[in-house]
């Protein structure tokens, strides 16, 4: 029997070597892969951030914007609501001092850390500079003016050039660092520990890009070691197959399929068929007369032992992938089923639904809407569908068109995170939507940053000019509800009301604070009575 073993080992260790080392390879070949994808995609992003920056300076130079007049501010101002990412428009003298903003001056101190062409013959300048006694970092683009006169610049947050998540939407497993062309550092994110391996340099996988447009470039790194940490698993399993030829010849047929690396997408559509993506549903709130506007259904992934993933780990692969459409279908369909009758019965109650640009590529999604709905409680007129900007929207005609025929069914539309993504300014004008949602980020500075309280009148103005709804959302406190109400707003969601809530106890809510026979009692307890109460008090 030992001498059996002992053969058995003798014949298993070449094929399981040898399975080790392929899986290594493969592993390493995969991982530069990655590595590679993840720097090329965004480059890509960096330059089209670059050039949709250069192309607003260039038009602010056309229209002759180089004073620190007020008729020129206001174009500055209204040019950074426009173009996103830049954070900060301003007029620059010859020699680089900032003149100017698009909020009137700019006392505060700026040192340029570099200063370079953007691009091989050309005049513009890709600059690397501190604000004040900030550590952090921004990268300005300068156009300069015609001889001595002044030029224009923009400002761009310098985080937005690394990655954020990794190319599977998760946490970022890598180090990553982008340079000016002279080699300044921008900006870099991830831990650094994560590139530098457990020896020297010789331990990295490292991939370095470079732009072909302009004075950017790009080092991505991860350590051996982490990579390899993923391959535990089959290293114990080429250890415990090398001890008799049968059981590897077991492990390899039946449980090396269940021990590989499971494939993310794969799994999204089995959750899918198995149903566990759920909608949950967070409150709209009439921050005036405390009454329930209705809410924005939310995606939640419920797995099967009762874990629930957060959508920031799944929605950037499906949308990737295409995933996206049949998860928005599952979740309308779900929503009718679940709260449609309660809902139905109050027609004043709105639900809204988040797309993506991929959504607008054709009219699949009017088709789909008018097919779901059609028998369902929900009224079109209840659906509100929300752009959302993680994706930019590459053709407007045909996003505006797919727009006007869901109009045509009676449902409203919405840009979401206005302020944040590729360009909400722009989507209000040329898609014609009915709703403007503005984003957290300007809410959480209500009261203490002057430009919030700008740029919220700004788009209050706009959307009202426009026949548009505003919603707030993020609203995280009372002194938050007072500012949105003062400064005109009636609609808003956040923590401060409800979270996001299963169907369940949202449908609970809804029977508590909109009791249906009544019509809506505003003194029940609940979110919508607590808003109610700060309406009375600030009457009083």
């Amino acid at each position: 029997m030992l001498a059996a073993i002992g053969i058995g080992v003798v014949l298993a260790g070449p094929p399981v070597a040898a399975l080790n080392i392929w899986l290594s390879g493969l592993v390493e070949r995969q991982a530069r892969e990655e590595l590679t994808l993840s720097g090329r995609r965004h480059m890509v992003l960096s330059e089209a951030r670059i050039a949709r920056a250069i192309q607003t300076l260039d038009d602010l130079a056309a229209r002759g914007i180089d004073s620190c007049r007020v008729s020129n501010v206001d174009a500055l101002r209204q040019a950074t609501f426009a173009t996103t990412p830049v954070k900060e428009l301003s007029i620059v003298a010859a020699d680089g001092r900032t003149l100017c903003t698009d909020v009137g001056n700019q006392l505060e101190q700026r040192k340029v850390v570099s200063s370079e062409p953007l691009a091989a013959g050309s005049r513009a300048l890709l600059e690397v500079i501190r604000l004040g006694s900030q550590p952090e970092q921004w990268l300005r683009i300068r156009r300069p003016g015609a001889g001595s006169g002044n030029g224009v610049a923009a400002l761009i947050p310098s985080a937005l050039f690394v990655p954020q998540v990794s190319t599977a939407g998760g946490p970022l497993s890598f180090h990553a660092r982008m340079f000016t062309a002279g080699g300044t550092l921008i900006a870099e994110r991830g831990d650094a520990a994560q590139g530098a391996g457990r020896g020297d340099h010789g331990d990295l996988v490292i991939a370095d890009l470079e732009s072909s447009r302009y004075a950017l470039k790009a080092a991505i790194s991860a350590s051996h070691f982490e990579l390899a940490a993923n391959q535990a698993d089959f290293r114990a399993l080429g250890t415990v197959a090398s001890g008799l030829l049968a059981i590897l010849i077991l492990v390899t047929s039946v449980l090396l399929p269940r021990r590989a690396p499971n494939n993310p997408i794969a799994e999204i559509e089995r959750a899918l068929k198995a149903g566990e993506f759920v909608p949950y549903f967070q409150p709209i709130v009439d921050i005036r007369s405390g009454r329930l506007r209705g809410a924005e259904v939310l995606i939640r992934w419920r797995k099967s032992d009762g874990t629930i993933v957060a959508p920031a780990s799944f929605i950037p692969l499906a949308e990737s992938s295409g995933l996206i459409i049949e998860m928005t279908r599952t979740l309308m369909r779900r929503v009718c089923l679940e709260a449609g009758a309660v809902l139905g019965s109050r027609p004043h109650l709105k639900v809204g639904f988040n797309l993506t640009a991929r959504h607008f590529a054709n009219e699949e999604i009017v088709d789909d809407v008018r097919s779901i709905f059609k028998k369902s409680a929900l009224r079109l007129s209840q659906i509100v569908l929300e752009v959302t900007e993680r994706q930019p929207i590459e053709n407007l005609t045909e996003t505006r068109r797919v727009v006007a025929a869901l109009q045509g069914l009676g449902v409203k539309v919405a840009i979401d995170d206005v302020g944040t993504g590729h360009s909400g300014l722009s989507y209000m004008l040329k898609l014609g939507v009915d709703i403007i949602k503005i984003d957290k980020m300007f809410i959480d500075s209500l009261g203490t940053d002057r430009n919030s309280n700008t740029i919220i009148e700004t788009l209050i103005d706009l959307a009202q000019n426009m026949r548009m709804d505003v919603i707030a959302e993020g609203v995280e406190s009372f002194e938050q509800v007072l500012h949105l109400r003062d400064l005109g707003i009636r609609a808003a969601q956040g923590f401060v009301f409800s979270p996001p809530l299963p169907c369940s106890a949202f449908l609970q809510l809804v029977e508590t604070i909109d009791p249906h026979k009544s019509g809506g009692d505003l003194s029940a307890e609940g979110p919508a009575a607590a808003i109610a109460a700060i309406a009375r008090s600030d009457a009083a």
